[in-house]
């Protein structure tokens, strides 16, 4: 645990829940990490937020040191798990910060209930234009390797992914490789069409708090397109893009520096000015 931080667990929605939290007097953030990630997963943006917010970073069910239960992985069941996260911690309208699934989430969250946040930052949501076809392929594998991960090793986890990333800061891999391996796999019930994924434009347009989106390259395997970007702000009118190329699905490891001074630039403008 970073020097200072304290942990914790609520439970909520009948699932108990573990978070890390920063403390201190300035005004809170909540971090809703990725599918198969952890709330340790983003521990160098923490680093650079920290001395300026008060930071949540909480495992979603069936992920890090969170409860697994046997069913409830569905978008609006980690909903819930948020909406009493923030109840139970006694956190009013905090900004929420998502990478992938947890874009979705918080997006979700701030869509059903306009008065929860302060402002969003969303990390290539996996917003699509349509469900894939082959989707189903995609996720068997990606479940079959986090079965296996169980069996392995850290290093043997880590070493192929460094090889194909080896822009990742060295930070990065320990928290990313031991969520692999606590990760459940039922997890990947959360994909599935409807709101969070190729459902996203009514959720985007009812989102009323200023909202940075943050898109990278879809040939490095981002995901937001620069037409469903260009729609986002079209719809939500308090919306921004920040477009770093160069990067992939995971922009703030690819690209940390950009990716900060984006965040860093939003939260400064949209949420300390307006606190």
């Amino acid at each position: 645990m970073r020097d200072g931080w304290s942990s914790g667990e609520v439970m909520v929605n009948g699932v108990r829940l573990h978070y890390t939290r920063s403390g201190g007097g300035g005004p809170p953030v909540v971090l809703a990490h990725g599918l198969t990630d952890s709330g340790a997963c983003w521990g160098r943006l923490a680093g650079a937020l920290e001395g300026d917010f008060d930071l949540v970073l909480y495992d979603a069910r069936g992920h890090g040191r969170s409860a697994a239960p046997e069913r409830g992985y569905r978008p609006e069941d980690h909903v819930v798990d948020l909406l009493g996260l923030l109840q139970e911690l006694g956190l009013e309208k905090p900004a929420l910060i998502g990478h992938s699934m947890g874009a979705a989430n918080v997006a979700l969250a701030a869509a059903a209930h306009p008065e929860l946040a302060s402002c969003l930052v969303l990390e290539d949501p996996p917003w699509q234009d349509h469900y894939p076809d082959d989707v189903a392929a995609g996720l068997e594998e990606w479940q079959q390797e986090i079965v296996a991960a169980k069996a392995r090793s850290l290093e043997e986890i880590i070493g192929p992914a460094r090889a194909e990333h080896p822009e990742w800061a060295e930070v990065e891999w320990l928290p990313w490789a031991e969520a692999k391996r606590r990760a459940s796999p039922r997890v990947f019930d959360w994909v599935a069409p409807g709101p969070a994924l190729d459902g996203w434009r009514e959720v985007v347009s009812a989102i009323t708090c200023p909202l940075l989106l943050l898109t990278a390259d879809t040939a490095l395997d981002a995901l937001v397109t620069p037409e469903v970007a260009g729609e986002v702000v079209v719809r939500c009118p308090r919306a921004e893009v920040v477009r770093i190329a160069g990067a992939g699905h995971s922009i703030r490891r690819e690209r940390f520096e950009p990716y900060r001074r984006a965040v860093s630039a939003f939260l400064r403008s949209r949420y300390l000015g307006a606190v």
